[in-house]
This record gives C-alpha cells, structure tokens and sequence, in this order.
C-alpha cells in the first residue's frame, strides 16, 4: 500500500507477527482497518487476510489481486519513473514473471521484477483528472498465474491554484498586547504559497510572516493615546513566489478590546454599623452606589459572601445593590456573638473582570424587651429563728441578655426581713412571735439591669412571697388567777368539786383549759385533792381525834404542763390555798390506825409583783421639787390675807377723802362692812388649812398612824380656831393677819416633816402583818405615799 504526497510515494507495510501461529481450518479470514493520514487527510482501508492451507498457497497475494482491483491516486507533478505501487507476492516464489498487459491509452507505466509498479518516463504532466486502467499479470515456472487490476488517478498540482477557504476573517485582542505578540494566523491552500499584507501600506500596527501567514503586533496598543486603534482592517494577500500571478485575496478585521484595568469603586467602601435586635426584616442596611473608571457603561453583578454564619437562612441578604435585613436579629441567643461579618463582592463586565470587596461589618445592640419575672412562693420560717437566717432565695428570671440580670427589693414595712440586691436571698432581721403574726405577705420587686445600651432604661416586675411562721414551744402556760385561795366544807361527799383552774397558753391560744396536764407536786396531805384534766376534786375529810387527823389548811401546788407545738415542753406551777372547815357530822375514814404522815415541810415560793424602782437621784429630784412646792404654796397663803387687809383699807380710805359727809353719816354701816369681809377672809382661810390638812390625815390615817399623828394634828387645829378667833376680836387688821399666816405655815411644815420622819424611821409600821402559813409569802415595802410603781414584769 502506498501514499503520495506532492510527488512523494509512501510504502506502507503490513507483516505478520512472529508469535502468530494461523490454521487455515479454524480461521481462514481476517478483516482489518487501517487508518491512514495522507496530505491532511484520513482514510479508514479496510485490509482483508485470508488464510490457505500449505499444499495449495496463491501465487499473487493483495487487494490488488482480488475482484474489485486496487486503487492509487498520484499527483501530476509525480516525478518520471517514481513508485506508485508494489505487488506483493507468496515467500519463497522463484522463477516467476510479471507484467502489465494495460491497453495502450494506459500509458507508459512499468512494472519490475520486484513487483513495484513505475509511473512513465515522460511524467504525468497534463494528465491531471484522468484514470488509467493497469493489468498485472504474474506466472510462476510450473504454469500458474494471477491476475490483477490497478487504477492509477491523477490529480492536478495543488500549487497551480491559491486561495482562501473563507473571504473575511476577524480578530479580538485586548490593548495590553505587547509588541510582537501574535494576533492570529491566516491560511491559504496552494504550495508554496507566500502572503503579504497590502492595505494598509505601510501598516503601523500589525504584521504579517509571509511563510506561515502569522499576524503580530508591531507597537503597543494603547486606545488612551491612540483611540483609532480600536478597530484596524487589513487586507492579506496569498500567492505563489514562483507564479505570482496566482493569487488570492482575504480582509481581515482586528478589534483592539478595551483592558479593564481598573476594579469597580463603591459608596460607601466599608460598612460599619449598629442595629438594634428588634429591627424588622426587609430593613434597608445600605445602597451601593458603584462606578467603573474604565467604562461608564460597565454593568455590575453583585454577590454577598458570610464569614460567620453557617445557617441556611443568613440575616442579611442583597437585592442587587442593596443590602436588607433578612431574619430576625436576635441578641439574646446569639450573644456575646453579636457581630455579623460579611462581604459584598462587586464585579464589573470589563475583559478580564475586575472585582471590589467592601467589607459589612454590623453589631447587634441589644433592647430591653422582656420584663423579670418571679413565681409565687411560700417560705416557712421557725419563730425562734435567730437574726441572719436565710429563709429562701427568690428566684427571678429575666429573656434579655444578660440572662438574669436582675436586682431585688422588698416592701417590708415591718423591718423584719432583708433580701440581697443581687441573689434574692431572703434573710431574718428580727425576732418573729407566732402569737402576733402568723403569715407574712412580701412583695418582691424585679429590677433588671444592664441589658440594655441606655442604661437608665430598665423593666421591672413584682412577685408575692408568703412567709409562714411556724409556732414554737416559747412560753409556759399561764393560769388565770395564777393563785387561788378557798373555803370549803368538809362534807362527807366523794369526788366533790373543789375549783377549776382556767389555763391557757400563748403558743395555742385556741386549746382548751383541759387539753393541759395537771399534776398536783406539792402540798397534797394525806391525798385528798386530786385532779382530773382542769378540775380539783376531793375526798372525805377526817377530822377525828382518834382517827387519820387532816389539816384546815392545804397550800397544793398545781403543775400545769403544755403539750407542744414543739419541744422542750414548759410547764407552770399554780397555788391553790384550801381552807377545809370541820363538819360536825364528819365521817371518819375506814382507817384506825394513822398512817405515819411527816411533818409538812415549808414550801418557799415566790410570788412575783410587778413594782417600780427608780434611782436615787430621781428619788433626791422628785422630793426637793415637793418640798419647793409647798415653800411656795405657804409663802402664798401667808401672803394672801395681809393683801385683801390692804386693798380694804386703801379703799376705805379713799371713800373718805372723796366722799367725806357720805362717809361719815355711814360711818356705822362701813365698819359693819369691813368687818364682815375681814371675817368672811378669815374663814376661807382657815377652811383651806383645814381641809389641806384632814386629806393629809385622812391619808395617812388610811395607811394605819392616827395614833402618831394624834397630838400634832390635835394642835395645828388648835392654833387654827385660835387664830380665827383672834381674828374676830382683832377687828381683821394686817399685823393679826400676818402673824396668824406664818404660825400656821410653821405648824404646817412641822407636820409635814414629822410625817415624813416617821415614815423613814418606822416603815414597818405602817405594814400589814404576814400572816404564819406554811406558804411563807415574802414581804414588799411599800413605796413612798406619792410614788407610783412599776415594774415589767420578768421572762
């Protein structure tokens, strides 16, 4: 198989491998395709090999050989006696002969021993077009032959005919092209074929290699300097060097594309900005305002990148060259992460795109949007809890950032409890009695703070904490009268009722006097008395002499115990004095022999009384203003009866002189008058002084000394009728009347200060005898006659 190219033969070969081993028996056919390239073009050949068996192999071997024949194209510029073809025959073959029996018009092709088919002497020069039909015959010594047939095309010379496969062309380059970089390439068909460039002449701009047809550029294309050179036509030109006036003709158009240089300019470049959390979505963030230096009428394309968001639904997003809220912006879950980062990517349509980042920086602020909060709640607290103790936290919660946040305060007007600002703990301040307050209603009030930028706006709310005391065991029962003294009769009666002691208790107000336990501990001979719950019962007396002797006298001692609410219980001790009178017709007891009863041992027990001791100096004070007291009121009185003298007499004296003759004939009638006055004075007087002193004696006879105050009180009422009566038969003048005012003062402070002398001295005079009981009750002095007394009265 052979391939020409521009007056060129190529020999292909096609051999059979070494490791082949064929048997005609089991495969007697092969079908082979070859791809052959020749003069640019492809060709898929189909190559058939058959297979004989030894004792009968062919002679002639190839397509050449087969029915249809074989076919050879060659060029008309072939050179004379060139090979076109090869006839293949079997190994091994001797003595065999071959040549071409083709009609004359066939030409003057040959064939050689070889098998190797020659094109004529003469060339093909002329022939181009035409088809010449060749018969190979071939025999070999022992009279075998083959026959084959060879068509042989001519085709004309490429090179007689140039011209381009398309009449205009077009290139785009951008303006940052250096000097001699290539611009395109323009191809012509023909051989040998040259190209030029003939319009424009001289071309400042571009060039064009005449052997390959590459187009360069020749100077650097700057449409700023040189706006002309975005858009340059010329016109190439192929021919053939060695026929020139075989030619052809192409336009080429070079576009000169701007290069974008600059990247798009945005307003504003950096966004930094605060929002608050509430803001709503589809809130306008910003508006970009972009430009492109290098072309007004660029068109921008606008991408959002997220830094710190991995969610799908982003919180912002872009509508073109907007920027909008997108989700809500909550600060409370995201915090502290309260910064959003973003980029806006701004790309231009220039060649090659340019791109602008601006960067989005936006901080969430958080708003106070939620109220604190606090359940109701129910403290119990002991009464006998000591200051300090924590009686519970309250438990405020708050949705803003930062979460619970909160400050507490308490309406207590009482003062009795504290709660910390910070943690809501709830503390004791003061004592606590069940028996005044039982429940406690505070109102806790929520203040939240620092969740907000403004820090003077705050939200509040309000809770009710209940605060329950419970009782506790702290006071002993108190029997109402706590002593008791009676008279009973010693009826032969059984179980008989003898008094019911009314008790009560502070802890539990509402328990029943018999829900106490009553013990009788002390006092009880011979066990007459008993109790059952609140009720003193007794037995049958004896008051025989040759039986069991009871006494008149019972001072029983009644412990009376609480149960509860808590321990340790308390319990109190009351006195019931029994006077027991002997009835005639008493019947002894059953026993005749006395038991052997001691003697009753003295009980000492104190009895309590509610008294008032003041202080010495008080004691100093309160009697130097009493004594001052009645300096004064005496200097008054003796005082008193020498002025009303005086004002009659001035008086007098000027009705004399005024009315002189009036007076004198009434002369009778005025003394009469003055006289009157003078007694009625005198009276008054000693009526003052004498009831002054009958209270005084009346008190102090009240507290048992009539018999010390005998005698003073006999001469001071003397020396008052005296004084009266000398009064009468004075005629009332100022000297009398003086006289008598200061006798009686002196006799009045001597009163005073005997009795008060007496009372300092003899003070246990003036008490009532104690009375020889087995109860021994101790004995108060009393307090001075114008002291009052009290005492609180000790826990």
């Amino acid at each position: 198989m052979s391939c020409f190219l521009l007056g060129q033969s190529r020999l292909l070969e096609v051999t059979l491998s070494s490791a082949a081993r064929l048997d005609a028996q089991q495969v007697n056919h092969y079908q082979l395709n070859l791809k052959l390239t020749c003069m640019g073009k492809k060709w898929n050949l189909p190559l058939s090999v058959e297979v004989f068996k030894a004792h009968d192999h062919p002679i002639c071997l190839g397509r050449v050989f087969s029915t249809a024949g074989d076919k050879v194209q060659v060029l008309e510029t072939v050179e004379p006696q060139s090979l076109i073809y090869v006839v293949l025959l079997r190994r091994g073959l001797t003595g065999f002969k071959m040549m071409l029996t083709s009609p004359r018009d066939a030409g003057s092709f040959s064939i050689n021993e070889l098998g190797q088919v020659l094109t004529p002497s003469q060339g093909l020069i002329g022939s181009a077009y035409k088809h010449f039909l060749l018969k190979i015959l071939v025999t070999d010594g022992q009279g075998s032959s083959c026959q084959g047939t060879l068509t042989v095309e001519v085709l004309p010379n490429p090179s007689n005919k140039v011209s381009f496969r398309i009449q205009f062309q077009t290139f785009n380059i951008s303006e940052d092209l250096e000097a001699g970089r290539m611009v395109g390439q323009v191809q012509a068909n023909g051989s040998r074929v040259r190209y030029e460039i003939t319009e424009p002449v001289p071309c400042p701009l571009y060039s064009i290699s005449s052997v390959d047809g590459l187009i360069r550029t020749t100077a650097p294309l700057d449409l700023g300097r040189n706006p002309g050179a975005a858009v340059t036509e010329i016109q190439v030109m192929a021919y053939d060097p060695f026929q020139p006036s075989i030619s052809a003709q192409l336009s080429v158009t070079i576009n000169v594309l701007p290069t974008n240089t600059w990247a798009p300019r945005c307003t504003p470049a950096l966004l930094v900005t605060q929002v608050p959390e509430t803001i709503p979505v589809g809130s306008i963030l910003m508006t970009l305002a972009c430009s492109d230096p290098d072309s007004s009428s660029s068109t921008f394309h606008y991408q959002l990148r997220h830094h710190n968001e991995t969610k799908s639904n982003h919180s912002f997003r872009l509508h073109g060259p907007v920027l909008e809220v997108n989700s809500a912006l909550d600060y409370d879950s995201s915090a502290p992460s309260v910064q959003y980062r973003a980029t806006i990517l701004v790309t231009d349509s220039g060649q090659p795109p340019q791109t602008s980042e601006v960067p989005v920086l936006v901080t969430v602020t958080p708003v106070n949007e939620y109220a604190p909060i606090c359940p109701s709640h129910t403290f119990r607290v002991r009464e006998d809890a000591p200051h300090g103790t924590l009686i519970g936290t309250v438990l405020g919660s708050d949705r803003d950032y930062p979460p619970n946040s909160i400050e507490y305060h308490i309406s207590d007007s009482s003062g009795n409890f504290y709660i910390d600002p910070r943690s809501g703990k709830l503390h004791l301040l003061a004592s606590l009695d069940y028996e005044k307050e039982k429940t406690y209603m505070l109102v806790i009030f929520l203040t939240d703070r620092d969740q907000e930028q403004d820090s003077t706006h705050h939200r509040s709310g309000s809770c009710t904490i209940t605060i329950e005391v419970q009782n506790v065991n702290d006071y002993a029962p108190e029997c109402e009268p706590p002593f008791q003294e009676i008279t009973i009769s010693s009826a032969p009666s059984v179980n008989a009722e003898v008094t019911r002691l009314m008790c009560s208790d502070r802890d539990r107000p509402e328990q029943a006097p018999g829900a106490f336990s009553f013990t009788i501990v002390g006092g009880n001979s011979n066990g007459r008395f008993y109790m059952r719950d609140n009720i003193l019962f007794h037995d049958v007396f004896s008051f025989q002499s040759n039986g069991l002797l009871d006494s008149h006298t019972y001072e029983l001692l009644v412990r009376v115990a609480d149960n509860g609410p808590t321990l340790p219980l308390f319990s109190t001790t009351a006195v019931v004095i029994v006077h027991v009178i002997p009835w005639m017709t008493t019947v002894p007891t059953a026993s005749t022999k006395p038991p052997m009863v001691s003697s009753p041992t003295p009980l000492l027990v104190t009895r309590i009384e509610d008294y008032w001791a003041p202080e010495a100096w008080f004691v100093v004070v309160l009697t130097v203003t009493g004594v001052l007291l009645f300096t004064i009121l005496g200097w008054l009185l003796c005082r008193w009866p020498g002025r009303m003298a005086l004002s009659q007499q001035t008086h007098g004296q000027s009705s004399q002189t005024l009315l002189l003759d009036s007076t004198r004939r009434n002369e009778n009638s005025t003394g009469d008058l003055r006289k009157k006055k003078n007694d009625e004075t005198s009276s008054i007087l000693s009526l003052v002084l004498l009831s002054l002193f009958q209270s005084m004696g009346f008190e102090m006879e009240g507290r048992g000394s009539s018999s010390l105050m005998a005698e003073p009180r006999t001469l001071l009422q003397a020396e008052i009728i005296s004084s009266a009566a000398a009064q009468e038969h004075g005629a009332g003048s100022e000297a009398n009347l003086n006289s008598m005012g200061k006798s009686c003062f002196k006799k009045l402070v001597a009163v005073l200060f005997w009795k008060w002398v007496r009372y300092i001295k003899g003070i246990q005079a003036d008490s009532f005898p104690c009375p020889s009981h087995t109860l021994m009750t101790p004995y108060f002095p009393p307090a001075p006659p114008f002291l009052f007394s009290y005492h609180p009265r000790p826990p």
